[in-house]
């Protein structure tokens, strides 16, 4: 066989066209948004875009190979990071999409964790199980006081008691990863939990009396909670044998609140000297289809399993731009991270692009403890209004 000479291939005609494109993507300026509340801080261009996946990934460069200058793989979307802080850098392990609908994870990092999102030259090469993964997403980070970081990610295969003719049924599970410098990955068993399927684990950044801590959500079914739901708290003995004990709700669903239908931890919680700062997604069902939420609790520095503040209601919500893409009306957030008390929270809109949010511990520590709990009556909240009327006399 002649080998040919690598000089002589040219590059698809395109090709500098594409390149462009993707420069001012990655080297595009974000800046704050208008709509301060006081409590975080928008900006106005998401973080990452399917345009921020590199060029070789999506085109075949050679113009011998590919002389229309064709995209081979398409990237639906990008979404659901998980984040981190590593070696000076802020890194997201974000769920990308491709046109095939199988999700995979890729890192890309930041010099500021604002700007300059570029993700590395190639995807994660995920390790699999005796039983292959058909697709993964949403991969909490977390760097772990055993010193390993830890990725926790929900995995899904078909269904196998689905009936013949049923193609869309699955089983949900958390798989489990762990690294020590995120380019080499070591598979460890799914976890093992007796009440039902699992699509959000979280592992709490601490041991908890000598076990590993997990937060969960439990649901009948791989779409319905059925009688699961609520975020639960549990712990392992050991990861290489991960099986969930001693299994609790410690944030239930409830009736006419924003986490009515489902709700779950986002990423780990970051601890404070007041006490553990969690970050949520609620799910209610409207006329218009399912709404995500994300919302805000705290919960004791020594009992994990005792919450001390939850404020009413959402901390933030899709805004009307937000409200568009694949699967609309949706905000969900796995990924934060806290620095010098600066917190940078990064989140997907609607199943499609990632953005980040800036507040600081201070901020979300007074929005915490100074916002009424729901009181769960109409007549509760016009009250919370009149008392700040009432407080308000002689301001306004």
């Amino acid at each position: 066989m002649k080998l040919r000479n690598i000089n002589t291939v040219t590059r698809i005609k395109n090709y500098d066209m594409l390149m462009q494109h993707y420069t001012n993507i990655i080297n595009r300026k974000n800046v704050p948004t208008d709509d301060f509340n006081g409590v975080y801080q928008r900006y106005k261009h998401p973080v990452i875009t399917a345009d921020h996946t590199p060029v070789h990934w999506r085109y075949d460069l050679s113009a011998e190979r590919n002389p229309l200058g064709l995209e081979r793989f398409g990237i639906n979307s990008t979404f659901n990071p998980g984040a981190i802080k590593w070696k000076g850098r802020y890194l997201l392990a974000v769920r990308v999409e491709g046109y095939d609908r199988k999700s995979f994870f890729a890192i890309a990092e930041s010099p500021d964790g604002i700007n300059n999102f570029e993700f590395w030259d190639e995807p994660i090469k995920l390790p699999q199980t005796e039983n292959p993964d058909v697709n993964v997403y949403d991969m909490r980070l977390v760097a772990h006081e055993d010193g390993w970081i830890y990725g926790i990610f929900c995995t899904e295969r078909k269904d196998p008691e689905a009936p013949a003719g049923d193609t869309s049924s699955a089983i949900a599970n958390a798989g489990i990863v762990r690294t020590k410098n995120l380019k080499k990955w070591e598979r460890l068993p799914d976890l093992i939990s007796n009440t039902g399927q699992q699509r959000n684990v979280v592992l709490h950044p601490e041991f908890v009396d000598g076990k590993y801590a997990v937060y969960t959500r439990p649901q009948d079914g791989f779409i319905n909670v059925g009688s699961g739901g609520g975020i639960g708290l549990g712990y392992i003995k050991d990861m290489i044998n991960p099986v969930v004990e001693n299994e609790n709700i410690i944030n239930q669903k409830q009736y006419h609140t924003v986490y009515e239908l489902k709700n779950g931890l986002g990423p780990a919680p970051i601890k404070t000297d007041e006490g553990w700062l969690h970050l949520a997604h609620g799910v209610r069902n409207t006329a218009g289809g399912l709404r995500y939420t994300l919302y805000l609790f705290m919960t004791d520095l020594h009992d994990i399993s005792k919450i001390i503040h939850q404020p009413a209601g959402y901390f933030m919500a899709p805004n009307y731009q937000e409200t568009v893409g694949d699967v609309p009306n949706v905000l969900f957030s796995n990924g934060w991270i806290e620095e010098n008390g600066k917190v940078y929270i990064y989140y997907a809109s609607s199943d499609t692009r990632c953005h980040v949010a800036t507040s600081t511990v201070e901020q979300l520590l007074d929005y915490v403890k100074n916002t009424a709990e729901d009181q769960l009556t109409s007549g509760a909240s016009v009250q919370n209004i009149l008392n700040l009327v009432q407080a308000n006399k002689g301001l306004y």
